[in-house]
């Protein structure tokens, strides 16, 4: 017993810390994704402009005053917006738990009021019906009058994420891991969006597929990539009649292809923000504390696991 007791009591501090280091990163993480949140921001807008001013000033010159002061004003939606989807991950799964819990707790009384209400329900979806198809109309007519709109931007309404946690160290380092997968999936899908609305503008050539960009993005750590400034795709890649459009490349005779899009990389935000890159270090020194209080939680549930066996064997053994 004084074996199993010593253990426990090292277990509860254990447990303790685990408690104080959910709090930290919890708190550390809100004032990072707050900072990370301004700096995409603001660097989203810079890329734009070296883009434009830089890579493809004859397709930005094209424009009209008032084409280009729409194309400008949607880049600052879709930046305004990827600061608010960065700075809400830290808490909206805890939200999103609430939400589950409370849809549980009320399924057992809808479901024994939907065998009442079947007909009742068919009347309504028909109306519903009635009402999305003219909603759907009417979005529509919406999207063709302004084709410069943010509203493409699909960055995704709910974070799978898991509710931070405090029972052990595993389970805070899924958290901290589906957060880190949510922000590198926000930051891809603002490039392909930006990347969308510069098609949409003219700024971009329409006809470059999404694959294409797809795969020169995959091979821009080649030797073919070309200098230039951050959080843009500069590269220039071999292309063939079957690859490339058919304006960008020749049928019979292949050229390389030069491609110039937003590519907002995670390591260069935080190079260029003294915020983000000084909360992003913060995180590293907690992250290594979580790996050692992992060890020793794991070390500790080890040897109650074998105090455990020792007194199951004795209780259960029976001299002949």
């Amino acid at each position: 017993m004084g074996a199993r007791e010593r253990i426990q009591q090292d277990l509860a501090g254990l447990e303790e810390a685990l408690a104080a280091l959910t709090l930290e990163f919890h708190s550390t993480y809100e004032s990072y994704l707050t900072a990370l949140g301004q700096a995409v921001r603001q660097q989203l807008i810079l890329a734009c402009y070296h883009l434009c001013t830089q890579a493809v000033p004859e397709s930005f010159l094209k424009l009209s005053f008032d084409g280009r002061q729409k194309m400008q004003q949607s880049v600052r939606l879709l930046a305004v917006a990827s600061e608010e989807k960065l700075r809400s991950l830290a808490t909206e799964s805890e939200a999103e738990e609430e939400e589950i819990e409370e849809d549980e707790f009320e399924e057992d009384e809808i479901e024994e009021d939907e065998f009442e209400e079947d007909e009742f329900d068919e009347e309504i979806e028909t109306e519903e019906e009635t009402e999305e198809e003219t909603e759907e109309e009417t979005e529509e007519e919406t999207e063709e009058k302004n084709e410069f709109s943010a509203m493409n931007y699909e960055l995704p309404t709910k974070n799978h994420q898991l509710p931070i946690p405090t029972n052990s160290p595993e389970s805070l380092a899924r958290w901290q891991h589906s957060i880190e997968k949510s922000i590198a999936h926000n930051i891809k899908l603002l490039s392909r969006d930006t990347n969308r609305l510069l098609q949409q503008s003219g700024i971009l050539a329409s006809q470059l597929p999404e694959p294409v960009l797809e795969a020169a993005s995959g091979a821009e750590s080649s030797s073919d990539s070309v200098a230039g400034p951050p959080n843009l795709l500069n590269i220039v890649i071999e292309t063939d009649s079957s690859s490339a459009p058919r304006n960008l490349a020749e049928t019979s005779h292949p050229k390389p292809l030069r491609i110039t899009a937003i590519k907002l990389r995670l390591s260069e935000i935080e190079f260029a923000d003294a915020g983000s890159s000084a909360w992003r270090q913060q995180i590293r020194n907690i992250s290594a504390k979580l790996n050692s209080l992992g060890r020793d939680y794991q070390k500790k549930q080890r040897e109650m696991a074998v105090v455990e066996a020792e007194s199951a064997w004795r209780s259960s053994w029976f001299e002949d």
